[in-house]
């Protein structure tokens, strides 16, 4: 660094500095002024470990407010305005009445701000002996009650009891990002953050490429990561629960200083600083050896350190490309020796103390013993492999993988990672396989030939089977060898539903009717039935199977089973006590059981599952019919996106598909759908928009009525938003416990969602984004899809010829599309 101006010393405890305007132009300018607003006893000259202040980096002229060690100036940890930096060494840093930090230049423009949430009344600001800058409540001094927190927005370093990852009450992810350069400390290329929400690992990318992941956590530590003597410098903690999902650590000594940082160059390393040195030490580097490069041997490929070269096919395995092996080129990786067959058996070969496979295609149980895992993989035709979730206590959950194998190494040390256990022909696990192969197989042919008549009585006992539901048998067959999925017995289900009584049910939609059936005294489950005049019939349940089997979220309902007897079709849920959306924020007494914070909740929740569905899961998922009624709701208000039988998967480059067969519900349909039968991810998102403002306002979209002019919903909203009037739309029964410029940015969302033209919405990704952090300026909606005013007739819609009133959610089976 060649320029640095202390700004604020550290404060130990609860020493509070409350901030006016604080003009700088030389450090003493800056302490004389905190003096002459506080008083000299709230400054603390001695025993500090951290500065906040403006620093400039090499030749630069720009500068920028930051915070470092005292004693080591040139170890920035943290950078305020990193994209927007000040021209000069000039400035001003204000805390506003509503608890916002504020850094102006020399002519008073903002250059950086925090933007609150909560409302104070007498805000002040804290540099903690952590090194978090908080804003908190006066009245909450020593509490951890902070209205905003450096920590929450990392640089490019980690300090202890600094999180990693999410936040799922407010959808914030916390992550680092390198320095543009050794001397720009604007955004870099690289980031450190943790990937997969269904089973976290930590990731070292450059944009979306992967360069390094540390594997799962085991139960102890993220797989993959050194631990060696880590344990008497650091203790790790993670935490994964329906609050949070984050990484930090704690010190375990106090005589050394540490930290991680990622450097400009990509590289996550743990630096040192013991007492009375002045020099970091290099701990360990996470990319510390060839072996460490993502996908370094290709798929089913292993990397070991001990050998020359470094790869190797597993066994079982031969290189696909034996002339790029042999240059010592293993992006091609590996492929099976022998296939695996389904209709032969089949075993596992354990290969000790490697780092888990990644996780592209997989699933995961957390309750099931390895013993139990063994056997569902044998089972799934699907599976190649499996191994433990937790390695603690001999071990315990179950996590099984799909297609290759991608990114495994190998370790030396004895039980310094897990054991994995990889599904081979019998023919591969040895001698004996082939043996008893052979056994086999003599057996068989003798009693074929010895007895004909068995075999025949046999096979008339499969026709009769067969011939019980042969209009449904070719997808009971196909659920069972492709998923896996439980199957259950009509006989269980009609006697769980108590025959399918009115009592246990829990609603209806297109498909037909659900119900709340009692497996026993303390397992429910959700059964939703096929009606026989429904207008869905076998490629919808078979649809919805396929989509929702492959598909695992914390905001996805899941799919239990399913039943497939006679005409019966029947899919088997998790059971969702508080049943969906629409019973509570259209019921005028259920839906003051709904604050503005589990609202909030609601909507990030839904916005966290389409993004899956859109962007992070295997499979490229449209829902098509999203609303309120196929939001379900579990015990704790927590919303699961359900009812996937009009879903379509798109390839990874596909962008829009059309129908003539328009299918889904009028007032959550995009123009483009309802008009042309065209739709993608901006169809869904302009859907969730209208379950947005509907979540706001507690009205329905379709149905809705003005005194002053005959909009919908959207429409409404789109009028209030121009006459800055925005806040009349949010529900009356909330009163005033609402947070206004949530209600406002949330409003605001759901405008840009609805907006007419597909190509002026924003993608899930960016409106998760927009939803959870504050400090992203958003653009202003343009005018929304349908928006005209309707006649009195609009009411009614017309369906093949069948008159339904809009009262209800109407779904629509058929329509061609204009």
């Amino acid at each position: 660094m060649s320029h640095m101006k202390s700004l604020i010393t550290l404060i130990f405890f609860a020493s509070l500095i409350q901030f006016s305007v604080l003009n700088f132009s030389t450090a003493a300018d800056t302490i004389s002024a905190l003096e002459s607003i506080m008083g000299s006893d709230t400054l603390v000259s001695s025993g500090q470990t951290f500065e906040l202040g403006l620093f400039s980096t090499g030749n630069s002229k720009t500068w920028h407010l930051g915070l470092w060690y005292k004693n080591f100036p040139n170890t920035v940890v943290w950078v305020a305005n990193r994209e927007n930096p000040l021209a000069g060494s000039n400035g001003a840093l204000t805390l506003t009445k509503n608890g916002s930090l504020v850094l102006l230049d020399q002519m008073n423009n903002t250059i950086w701000s925090t933007i609150s949430s909560q409302i104070v009344e007498n805000p002040v600001a804290q540099l903690l002996e952590t090194g978090n800058l908080v804003v908190r409540d006066k009245a909450d001094t020593g509490s951890e009650n902070y209205i905003w927190q450096s920590f929450n927005f990392p640089s490019d370093t980690l300090l202890p009891d600094m999180k990693v990852g999410w936040d799922f009450r407010t959808g914030l992810n916390r992550f680092l990002t390198s320095w543009k350069n050794a001397s720009d400390p604007s955004l870099g290329e690289y980031t450190y953050a943790i990937d997969n929400l269904m089973l976290p690992q930590l990731v070292v990318a450059e944009g979306s490429k992967k360069l390094f992941r540390t594997g799962p956590w085991n139960g102890i530590r993220f797989t993959g990561t050194p631990d060696a003597g880590n344990k008497r410098v650091v203790k790790p903690i993670y935490v994964y629960d329906t609050n949070e999902l984050y990484y930090m650590y704690e010190a375990t000594d106090s005589s050394i200083l540490t930290r991680v940082k990622l450097s400009e160059t990509g590289l996550s390393q743990r630096l040192v600083l013991k007492k009375g040195t002045t020099e970091w030490d290099v701990m360990y580097t996470l990319q510390n050896d060839r072996c460490d490069y993502y996908r370094e041997c290709g798929a089913n490929g292993i990397c070991k350190t001990s050998n020359s070269p470094s790869c190797e096919c597993l066994q079982g395995f031969v290189p696909k490309s034996q002339n790029e092996w042999d240059v010592l080129n293993w992006e091609s990786g590996c492929i099976r020796q022998t296939p695996l067959d389904c209709q032969k058996e089949a075993g596992f070969l354990k290969v000790r103390n490697v780092k888990l496979p990644d996780l592209l295609e997989f699933w995961v149980n957390m309750k099931m013993s390895l013993e139990e895992c063994e056997a569902e993989c044998l089972r799934n035709c699907s599976c190649v492999a499996y191994a433990n979730t937790d390695i603690r206590n001999g071990g315990s959950g179950c996590l099984m993988w799909f297609g290759d194998l991608i990114d495994m190494r190998e370790f030396v040390e004895e039980d310094s990672e897990q054991d994995i256990h990889i599904k081979m022909p019998l023919s591969e696990l040895g001698g004996t396989g082939k043996k008893d192969k052979r056994i086999i197989l003599i057996l068989v042919i003798s009693a074929v030939s010895v007895l004909p008549l068995l075999a025949l009585l046999f096979w008339c006992i499969l026709l009769k089977k067969r011939g019980r539901n042969v209009s449904t048998s070719a997808g009971s067959r196909s659920i069972k060898e492709d998923w896996e999925l439980p199957l259950f017995d009509f006989d269980t289900i009609a006697t769980a539903t108590n025959n399918f009584s009115h009592t246990n049910k829990l609603g209806e939609g297109g498909f037909g009717q659900v119900y709340k059936a009692n497996l026993t005294r303390e397992e429910f489950i959700a059964v939703k039935r096929l009606s026989k005049d429904s207008g869905q019939g076998i490629e919808e349940f078979k649809n919805e199977v396929t989509m929702i089997a492959n598909l695992q979220h914390w905001n996805l309902v899941k799919l239990m089973g399913c039943c497939i007897e006679g005409e019966e079709r029947m899919l088997i849920y998790e059971y969702m006590p508080n049943k969906s959306l629409d019973c509570f924020i259209f019921d005028q007494n259920r839906k003051v059981l709904l604050n503005w914070q589990k609202r909030l909740n609601i909507i990030m929740g839904i916005a966290r599952g389409l993004l899956y569905l859109h962007q992070d899961s295997r499979l490229r998922i449209i829902h098509r019919d999203l609303k309120s009624s196929n939001i379900l709701l579990d015990d704790e208000l927590n919303p699961k996106i359900s009812d996937f039988g009009i879903a379509r998967i798109f390839g990874r480059n596909q962008t829009e598909a059309k129908t003539k067969r328009v299918i889904g519900t009028y007032g959550y349909m995009s123009p483009e759908y309802a008009i042309d039968g065209k739709f993608s991810v901006k169809s869904d998102v302009f859907s969730f928009g209208v379950l947005l403002l509907e979540i706001v306002s507690g009205r329905k979209n379709r149905g809705f009525h003005h005194p002053n002019h005959h909009h919908s919903l959207l429409g409404h909203a789109w009028l209030l938003w121009n006459e800055v009037k925005g806040l009349e739309l949010i529900d009356p029964c909330l009163g005033y416990s609402y947070i206004e410029f949530e209600v406002l940015r949330c409003i605001q969302v759901g405008l840009l969602c609805v907006q007419a033209l597909p190509k002026d919405r924003p993608v899930m990704s960016s409106v998760v984004v927009m939803l959870s952090n504050e400090g992203v300026i958003l653009p202003q909606p343009k005018e929304p899809g349908f928006f005209t005013e309707r006649s009195s007739m609009d009411d009614t819609i017309i369906d093949e010829g069948r008159s339904s009133q809009t009262g209800s959610s109407i779904t629509i089976s058929t329509v061609e599309a204009r």
